[in-house]
């Protein structure tokens, strides 16, 4: 992780679980936006249930990472999208404390929505990651 990055949950602010309020980035670096990945295969194909797809999408996030020679570290903010909430929420944050940093997790975002592009899709994830240079 940069030296230039720091993770703040200000006490006036109620202590979140599984992500932190502020990411400050200082000085000079590199800022990677990625794309809303679904939890598609490599061949076009959709992975089945909401976990599975979640882990899909987090696997495919993880090759976009180090296609810029990135790793989770270096996400500072995730937005979420996840179709039943209620349901899906508990299972979301078990995956994705699979592959974030939990003692320092990256700013995040979890919005419940009807409906993604692909209409056979149930969670989609996108990332914006720092890199020193």
């Amino acid at each position: 992780m940069p030296s230039n990055m720091r993770f703040m949950n200000p006490p006036a602010i109620a202590k979140p679980g599984g992500y932190t309020h502020v990411v400050e980035i200082t000085g000079p670096g590199r800022v990677v936006y990625i794309a809303g990945q679904l939890g598609l295969k490599p061949d076009g194909s959709i992975a089945g249930d909401f976990r599975a797809q979640a882990v899909q999408a987090f696997e495919n996030l993880k090759a976009a990472l180090a296609a810029v020679g990135a790793t989770f570290d270096d996400v500072v903010k995730l937005n979420n999208y996840l179709l039943d909430i209620g349901k899906n929420l508990p299972i979301y944050r078990e995956v994705r404390d699979k592959y974030v940093n939990t003692a320092q997790p990256p700013a995040s975002t979890t919005i419940g929505i009807p409906a993604l592009a692909r209409p056979d899709a149930l969670y989609e994830v996108e990332a914006i990651v720092m890199l020193a240079r």
